[in-house]
């Protein structure tokens, strides 16, 4: 199976960025897709963005401009550079690892905004 770890969530200022890191190990030989969602309080799981091992990237329409994802393959290692952050963005942000053997999810970390 594989085991994923976030990192740097926390609390920003309206405006303010945060830089997210997922962690991928275990059996990570064949991860293709790689992505971040996202889950407010009261709402459904949402995409946030998504890149493939080859790095074709998929932004939901709320956050293009704003949010970059990056990967690092040797590493095993997926970001979420978050600029301009607004309230609307508050929620869990879940790290997500895609293989033809599997779904993986991370645990979730934290993102409050402030306004």
């Amino acid at each position: 199976q594989v085991q994923l770890v976030e990192n740097g969530g926390g609390l920003v200022q309206a405006g303010g960025s945060l830089r997210l890191s997922c962690a991928a190990s275990g059996r990570v030989f064949s991860l293709d897709t790689m992505g971040w969602y996202r889950q407010a309080p009261g709402k459904q799981r949402e995409l946030v963005a998504t890149i493939t091992s080859a790095a074709n990237t998929n932004y939901a329409d709320s956050v293009k401009g704003r949010f970059t994802i990056s990967r690092d393959n040797a590493k095993n290692t997926v970001f979420l550079q978050m600029n301009s952050l607004e309230p609307e963005d508050t929620a869990v942000y879940y790290c997500n690892a895609r293989a033809y053997y599997g779904d993986f999810w991370g645990q979730g970390t934290q993102v409050t905004v402030s306004s």
